[in-house]
């Protein structure tokens, strides 16, 4: 099975357990800290880069 590369706000809602608003606005505070675009695609490792997350460990919880 190929590993995904970009994460959503419904992943993150299922790896940090918060609410769908407060995903949304982590994965925009990783946009701004990394100078994207308000609709551009976030990594998985962008984003574990920006919350110090462990990338095997997250991408275990998004394999299943």
């Amino acid at each position: 099975m190929p590993l995904r590369v970009v994460i959503y706000a419904k992943d993150i809602q299922l790896i940090t357990g918060k609410k769908e608003r407060s995903a949304r606005r982590l994965l925009e505070a990783v946009r701004r800290h990394y100078g994207k675009r308000r609709n551009a695609l976030v990594t998985v490792r962008e984003f574990c880069m920006y919350t110090g997350l462990a990338e095997e460990d997250v991408r275990g919880v998004l394999v299943g």
